[in-house]
Parts: C-alpha cells; structure tokens; sequence
C-alpha cells in the first residue's frame, strides 16, 4: 500500500465529513490506499459500534463501504485524469446510491478490511465495488454510484 492514504490529499476545507475526514476528530477518519487495483482500507471497530454484543452495527459497515468508495472514486478520477492526487482543482465525489448486503454477522473484534474496485469511470460520475471481511471472511458487500461534487457546493464557490 502506498504511504499516503487518499484521504490525506484532500484539501482542509473538504475533510470533515464523519467517515473520512481527517479533520473530524468525532468521525472514523478512515484511510485508503491503492493496493494494485484495489483500493483497500482497514478499520477497528469499538465497543460503541455493537449491534449485538460481540458483532458490529450494519450502520458502520455501510459508512465504511460509502466512505471508501468515495475515496476511492476520487482516487480513480486523478488515475483517469493522469492528474497527481491533491492537484487543484480537488477532485471530490459524493454518494448517488449506495447499496450493501449484510451476508454474514460481523464480528466487532475483528479488524475489518474492505477492498474496493472501480466498476465504471464516465464523466462526472464513478461506480465502485467494494467487499467487507472480518477475519478473511467477506461480511458484507457493497456498490456505490459516486458522483463528482458539483462546482457550486465547493467550499471555495460559496
């Protein structure tokens, strides 16, 4: 995996949202990186994040799945643009649709991983895959339509 996750090229004003944003000292802050043509994050759920005593709130396995697919998108945007990560203009992307299967319970002492693949790059909008795996067993599955963030809601054109 590469030294510098995603979400570390996002400028400040576009990294507070709760799943990745590093500066959203109440949020996951998750991070994702290229790992081949995957991108690939890790995360450590905690005792909070219990849907039943010992598995994991499907709450969190959506955000995790949303929040690196949308990394994930922005990443293979800069790849599709040939651009360097965190060149201006930032190239950001929210969620359209997201859709997860829960295929088995999670267990919350696990460290998740979830493994994403870009689908489809056409235009503005991105379509990513992803996997959630708990101990090598995929838990859940997810796809997100990831579009880019319209000019007008950059925090730089309000």
């Amino acid at each position: 995996m590469t030294s510098k996750a995603f979400q570390d090229f996002y400028p400040d004003d576009l990294s507070h949202c709760y799943g990745c944003g590093r500066l959203n000292d109440h949020g996951l802050q998750i991070k994702s990186c290229w790992e081949g043509d995957e991108a690939v994050c890790t995360y450590k759920p905690r005792a909070y994040h219990t849907a039943i005593p010992g598995y994991v709130y499907g709450g969190l396995i959506a955000s995790l799945i949303d929040c690196h697919s949308t990394g994930t998108a922005s990443a293979a945007a800069y790849r599709e643009a040939g651009r360097e990560m965190g060149s201006a203009p930032a190239l950001r992307f929210l969620t359209a649709a997201l859709h997860v299967n829960y295929l088995k319970p999670t267990p919350l002492d696990a460290t998740l991983e979830v493994r994403a693949t870009v689908k489809e790059v056409k235009g503005r909008k991105v379509v990513v895959t992803s996997r959630l795996l708990a101990e090598g067993q995929v838990c859940a599955t997810g796809e997100v339509v990831a579009v880019q963030v319209p000019e007008d809601l950059m925090p730089a054109a309000r």
